[in-house]
């Protein structure tokens, strides 16, 4: 492909949005936004993150290597550079393209115990002045976000936190004011709540700025091509949901979930999940992490207002991604852009009585939306075929003209994304954790076909298997059915031969996000 030719990249990702939370995907979700974008592009319907959690999965957005290749296997596993440089920013920034960041980055950890010296570790941010943009991970330009507000962890004041916490700064005693102030209808459920806080002051919006002014700039700028991704921190929980957006679906009109199962037809690692004690002496970790505040019980009332305030979100979002779709029209970009929209990871959101997210890799959890539209793009096009998050790494490279890296684990999506063939290996999911988390060590892994779905915890050999044809709601766990040992034997086969090396060196920080 002809420099000249080479297209520019807007990347969008939201925190936490489920696969099937679109309009376009058939729930009662407001997304007008990403639904035209998915009419004038392709959408994935079956795309599967590699983890289900932040870091990891955003590790290997970046770098198309799963969290054991990489080896952030776990939040509080900061990515080390030379993986970083593998990633596709680096690439692309090696290679005559200018790339930036906005928003929440999750390549490091933001919670420790010491100072680590990364920009995203809160111990450390006041030692980068309000005038450091990168580089960072890859990105030559960055202004980052210093994770979700949560009530234990709100925005730091400077000299400490990044380039949203700065902005935040002016409005910060009003705005938290704000933010915590729960608006009526009060429904009890676990961080859940309207929030008071105005959506020009959310950090949703500031990520729409923020993108809009980096793309401003690149339509005046030196005609050199960009790849921007624009990291929105939605919907991610506490599910605070600003006026108007907390409106716009009635609990009594969003979806109900997937009936809850019992124990006794699920792994050993449900019920440890919900009731172990993680091993952290810290004890505002400890409470951070516990059952309780990890995965709590709900009332079907409780479950209806987290839904709806959850669907909020992903509509304040998706008023997010017009803003930069606008930005990027005005501008003169949007005929030499692909844009590609796309999750770090699900969430649970009622289904099988589950909420949040945990070791439980039910569909819910690890399937995300993914959309591409642009030139050479089909539009309307819907695919669903199983495809991965690290997949969007080797598919920026090739329709950059560059070469797939030799140590790539995605498989690059252009041949689908122009029409082609959509044959493909089987995608995985993996997540290994020690006892900090729920109290007991798990190694879990995950394997998924057109039809089958295999989860196996590679510590006591106990695991999930769903017939994905005859059960796509993966409500009867067949891993131990003699019926179907044929299946187990075939899909803990295509476990084994995981593609790839695992890197067993890193050095973890002290603490855990």
């Amino acid at each position: 492909m002809a420099r000249a030719e080479r297209p520019n990249f807007l990347v969008i990702t939201t925190d936490q949005q489920r696969g099937d939370c679109l309009g376009v995907a058939g729930r009662n979700v407001h997304t007008p936004h990403l639904d035209r974008l998915a009419g004038r592009g392709t959408r994935f319907a079956n795309c599967m993150t590699a983890s289900p959690i932040c870091q990891p999965s955003r590790a290997s957005i970046l770098t198309g290597r799963l969290p054991l290749t990489h080896g952030v296997r776990d939040n509080g596993i900061d990515l080390e550079p030379d993986e970083a440089e593998k990633g596709f920013a680096a690439r692309l920034s090696r290679d005559g393209y200018r790339t930036g960041f906005v928003g929440k980055a999750h390549f490091s950890t933001k919670l420790t115990f010491a100072p680590t010296g990364r920009p995203e570790c809160r111990s450390s941010s006041a030692d980068y002045d309000e005038d450091w943009h990168g580089p960072y991970m890859g990105f030559d330009h960055v202004e980052l976000m210093l994770g979700t507000m949560t009530e234990a962890f709100p925005p730091l004041a400077p000299p400490a936190g990044q380039h949203f916490e700065r902005w935040f700064a002016p409005r910060r005693e009003e705005a938290l004011a704000l933010w915590e102030t729960r608006v009526p209808p009060h429904t009890g459920a676990p961080q859940t709540w309207t929030s008071a806080l105005p959506g020009a002051w959310h950090p949703t919006t500031w990520v729409a700025e923020r993108a809009a002014a980096f793309l401003k700039q690149a339509g005046g700028g030196s005609g050199e091509p960009f790849c921007l991704w624009a990291s929105i921190p939605d919907p991610h929980h506490p599910f605070d949901c600003p006026l108007p957006w907390a409106r716009l679906h009635a609990p009594e009109d969003v979806e109900v979930p997937l009936p809850e199962m019992p124990d006794a037809a699920r792994p050993w690692w449900y019920a440890a999940a919900r009731e172990g004690a993680p091993a952290i002496a810290d004890p505002v970790m400890r409470a951070f992490r516990s059952g309780k505040s990890r995965m709590p019980k709900l009332t079907p009332a409780q479950t209806a207002q987290m839904v709806s305030n959850y669907y909020g979100m992903i509509a304040f979002a998706d008023d997010a991604v017009g803003r930069m779709l606008t930005a990027l029209a005005m501008a003169g970009l949007a005929d030499n852009t692909i844009v590609v929209f796309l999750s770090d990871h699900g969430d649970l959101l009622g289904d099988h009585g589950l909420t949040l997210k945990g070791p439980m890799l039910v569909d819910g959890l690890i399937r995300v939306p993914l959309i591409a539209a642009g030139p050479g793009i089909v539009a309307g096009q819907t695919v669903d075929t199983p495809v991965s998050t690290i997949d969007l790494a080797p598919t920026l490279a090739e329709l950059a003209g560059l070469p797939t890296a030799d140590d790539a684990q995605g498989t690059s999506l252009a041949p689908m994304l122009a029409g082609g063939e959509s044959e493909r290996d089987p995608v995985f999911t993996e997540w290994r954790v020690d006892e900090r988390r729920f109290g007991r060590a798990l190694d879990l892994r995950c394997v998924r076909t057109a039809t089958a779905k295999l989860i196996v915890e590679r510590n006591s050999g106990d695991g999930e298997l769903y017939d994905l044809e005859n059960d796509p709601d993966e409500m009867r766990n067949v891993f131990d059915d003699p019926a179907c040992a044929h299946l187990r034997r075939e899909m803990l086969a295509l476990i084994d031969r995981r593609p790839g090396v695992t890197r067993t060196t890193f050095a973890e920080p002290v603490g855990m996000s």
